[in-house]
């Protein structure tokens, strides 16, 4: 077994002219695009005066809805890896698609309950993470291995770019649909969702149909393949490294969301300003995947996962010490193109060594760590936070806890990356 080409000298022409690939790439677009809207309309739909009268404060009906999204990320992500190994994932793809625009569909029909919401909720979740493996694992199918970082940046940006303008359109998007039909204002916003659903699906019907799926043995069940997947992550060190790094860093990531919130208060004064920082670390992951798609053969033969954890180490220890609000958006843009030095070189490193048969295994536990990952480090940072800002008090003494908790994380990402990549970097000479 080769070295993974980390670095190919493929570039996105390249890749784009792949008909097949470019059909998954832009129902990627579609299906990312309205997954972030849907979460605006099932919040907006939960809060909306059809449920005024509903026991349950506005701020936990939010709560609430948010939860159901999250759930089955959290509970099904590797069952979903499993599934798609038994199946085609052309056809588990379009499927996703078709039922997720259907539950879109259904819901100005359904009663006005929060109950019925939150179970249509936590099924439009579980049908995205059935999606998730299955598009990942399908990218190894249509494209070459020497093409695969370039392919895995345009994912990258695509998923970075469809969460800061999903969110930042949907609002305005749902308002001006409702009033374009006025006739039609009480199902025109499902309406719009949901057909671009049907439509990611009808895209997908380009990609191959050949795909070879080894027959499930006799006897064997989810909890049998989900302890193969578990022994293979185990046994197979690059794998094991990958998966490692890509959780430390959504774990980061995750986390930044809430010491967002706190670093918007000192430099702005206004807690509500925590989205400029959130959207400036994703447009440096957007940014860094973009250099490594194009560029990546200029990186040959660095160890840019370990560059890219000492990076957001010093971001995060820079964040500690910011007080200006363009100084605190050009870190978070460092944060973001380190973080892009990661997640593209390891993502593809474990699309290249994972057999066909296991990756939706694979990426059904990497999608459950990452999701853990990044809500698990939330408490933990509120708790230190808690502690911290309470020991020093003040407002000035409770900015020097801030400090120190950004001081204590930064070292501690610093440390867990190396560890990580020293790992992952003896399983590469091993089988070099």
């Amino acid at each position: 077994m080769s070295q993974p080409d980390l670095n190919s000298t493929a570039g996105y022409l390249t890749v784009l002219r792949n008909r097949q690939f470019l059909a998954l790439w832009i129902a990627q677009i579609l299906s990312q695009l309205v997954d972030k809207i849907v979460l605006i309309l099932l919040i907006a739909i939960a809060v909306s005066s059809d449920y005024k009268d509903y026991p349950v404060p506005v701020n936990t009906r939010e709560s609430l809805i948010m939860i159901a999204m999250t759930l089955p990320a959290v509970f099904l992500g590797s069952i979903a890896g499993i599934f798609v190994d038994w199946h085609p994932k052309r056809e588990v793809m379009i499927l996703c698609n078709f039922l997720r625009g259907a539950c879109i569909f259904v819901i100005p029909f359904l009663p006005h309950s929060l109950m019925v919401l939150l179970l249509i909720t936590f099924i439009i979740s579980t049908l995205t993470n059935f999606f998730a493996p299955a598009e990942q694992s399908a990218i190894p199918l249509i494209v070459p291995k020497s093409d695969l970082l370039p392919a895995n940046a345009l994912f990258t940006i695509t998923m970075v770019g469809s969460l800061i303008v999903g969110f930042a359109i949907g609002s305005p998007l749902l308002t001006w649909t409702m009033h374009l039909v006025p006739s039609a204002r009480e199902y025109s916003r499902e309406l719009l969702l949901g057909s671009v659903y049907v439509l990611s699906g009808l895209i997908l019907f380009i990609l191959p149909k050949d795909e070879i799926i080894e027959p499930k043995k006799e006897g064997v069940g989810i909890w049998s393949d989900l302890k193969d997947g578990f022994k293979y992550v185990k046994h197979h060190h690059l794998i094991g490294g990958a998966m490692i790094q890509l959780t430390l860093l959504y774990a980061v990531l995750g986390t930044m969301q809430k010491l967002s919130l706190n670093l918007a208060e000192v430099v702005t004064n206004n807690r509500d300003d925590f989205g400029f920082f959130i959207a400036s670390v994703g447009v440096g992951l957007a940014i860094g995947a973009f250099i490594l798609g194009q560029f990546g053969d200029r990186f040959a033969h660095r160890p840019l996962p370990f560059v890219g954890f000492i990076g957001m180490a010093i971001g995060l220890l820079m964040f500690a010490f910011v007080s200006n609000l363009w100084v605190g958006l050009a870190v978070g843009g460092f944060i973001g193109i380190h973080g892009a030095m990661i997640a593209i070189p390891m993502q593809t490193a474990i699309q290249e060594h994972t057999p066909e048969n296991m990756r939706g295994k694979v990426f059904g536990l990497l999608n459950n760590g990452e999701n853990i990952a990044a809500s698990l480090p939330l408490a933990l940072i509120a708790i230190a936070l808690d502690i911290s800002t309470s020991t020093f008090g003040g407002r000035e003494k409770g900015f020097l806890g801030f400090q120190i908790v950004l001081v204590a994380f930064s070292v501690t990402v610093l440390t867990l990356g190396t560890w990580a990549w020293n790992r992952t970097k003896k399983a590469l000479q091993k089988v070099l």
